[in-house]
């Protein structure tokens, strides 16, 4: 192996087919993306470079952009927060079960592998005012009509309006599994022997999981943030399938569905390419703050 790890043509013949991949998909696309950015680039016309005044549009003029940034921060707090205790919360309880691990590990993880567009077609019609849960509270009782139910979908008061809430615990029940696993896999690499030494020491199951657990699989966490803040920034599946199209007038919009409607639908290149840009850095930087403030250190398990 030391023999093999000095031979340069070696490394360059493992490395080559990665770095080619990582070349042709990845960074040649973002540098146009840059590119294109910085020019009025339109279907069938050629880009014309114009500077930053795309840029100064999107921060300027563009009052649906900043609706779409407010709610892609909070859609990315509310997902970093609620998937990492919930998702720490399963995986502790599914580690410490014998009988039936394998079938509830199945059932929070199923949602993981559906398809988005189909969920979301799915959650729209149980929560449409005259179908679904508004449908279960008139039956119960609870309210005298379907019709007088929340408008689940149609809400635009507050702040965070009410279908950004909706899509939010959507998209937790979708996700939950993803994080639950990675921890799932951490903590089954932890030796039972610390357990057994802590338990000997007079320290409970619930004192292990704060001083054994947590500390070491900090790592995990760090990489489930960073994978959740990203996913959760570029989100745009539900919230496309789940909102149906100009009905709220842009106030349900995140980052990605304001991409897709500048890029796709008024076909403006160089704009979408912008707001294709400013995502990027935005990732980047969450991806950034993540790793310098959850410290993790390595331990010997």
């Amino acid at each position: 192996m030391d023999k093999l790890m000095r031979n340069k043509k070696a490394i360059i013949l493992f490395i080559a087919p990665a770095l080619i991949l990582f070349t042709a998909v990845l960074f040649i696309p973002v540098c146009k993306a840059v590119y294109y950015s910085l020019c009025n680039y339109k279907i069938n016309y050629q880009p014309k470079y114009i500077g930053f005044k795309n840029y100064v549009m999107l921060f300027t003029k563009d009052k649906t952009m900043a609706i779409a940034f407010k709610n892609s921060i909070f859609f990315m707090i509310f997902s970093i927060v609620t998937q990492l205790i919930f998702g720490l919360i399963l995986a502790a309880l599914l580690t410490n079960i014998k009988k039936g691990r394998n079938l509830f590990k199945n059932i929070y993880y199923l949602p993981c592998v559906l398809s988005s567009a189909a969920l979301g077609l799915l959650w729209m019609f149980v929560f449409m005012p005259r179908l679904g849960i508004n449908q279960m509270m008139a039956s119960l009782g609870w309210i005298e009509d379907c019709t007088m139910g929340p408008e689940w979908l149609f809400n635009t008061d507050g702040f965070i309006i009410l279908p950004i809430w909706v899509i939010s615990f959507v998209a937790l029940w979708q996700y939950v599994g993803q994080s639950m696993m990675l921890y799932m896999a951490q903590i089954s690499g932890i030796s039972m022997d610390i357990y057994e030494a802590s338990y000997i020491d007079g320290c409970s199951k619930k004192q292990s999981f704060f001083y054994i657990t947590l500390p070491l699989i900090k790592p995990m966490v760090a990489t489930a943030m960073s994978l959740n803040a990203i996913g959760s920034l570029k989100f745009f599946d539900l919230i496309y399938n789940m909102i149906p199209e100009g009905f709220l007038s842009h106030k349900a919009d995140v980052i990605a569905t304001h991409l897709y409607t500048q890029a796709f639908k008024f076909s403006k290149l160089g704009y979408g390419s912008a707001i294709g840009v400013i995502l990027l850095i935005l990732c980047l930087i969450m991806t950034v703050i993540i790793n310098k403030f959850v410290k993790t250190e390595s331990y010997d398990m």
